[in-house]
């Protein structure tokens, strides 16, 4: 069971975790060990809200595919549980994501208060240039 919330959980059986071999440098051991992990999700066959799936169907991700599975490839450690286990926090850190809700930004008004501070200041301040000023007769 991969927990995102307090109320939200996966079960293993929707997430297929598949060892592959890792690209780069490494030499005969890279050649030699599946240590990358390939994961996929399916978010349609999932048991996500709808809300969340909606949300996760909506954004433009190149992980995500047009058929709505969304694939994960973990080759940063050497080690094949660590690639496995970042692949699924991955997972996990992007479901939470598409379920945060984001708050719309409300307009407010400047109130008459710091309107007639911020003039007051100006004020001041074109007094203090002006007696700068050489005087003229």
């Amino acid at each position: 069971m991969l927990y995102i919330t307090g109320s939200v959980s996966i079960p293993v059986d929707e997430i297929e975790i598949h060892a592959i071999r890792a690209q780069g440098a490494g030499g005969q051991h890279v050649n030699k060990v599946a240590s990358a992990i390939h994961l996929r999700f399916d978010i349609g066959a999932s048991s996500l809200p709808d809300v969340c799936k909606q949300r996760l169907l909506a954004w433009q991700d190149q992980r995500i595919s047009s058929e709505g599975i969304l694939m994960i490839k973990a080759q940063q450690f050497r080690s094949q549980q660590m690639n496995r286990s970042d692949a699924l926090v991955r997972l996990q850190t992007l479901i939470r994501a598409a379920m945060a809700i984001v708050r719309t930004r409300r307009p407010t008004c400047k109130t008459q208060a710091s309107v007639a501070r911020r003039l007051a200041r100006k004020k001041r301040r074109s007094e203090t240039k002006s007696l700068r000023k050489k005087v003229r007769d």
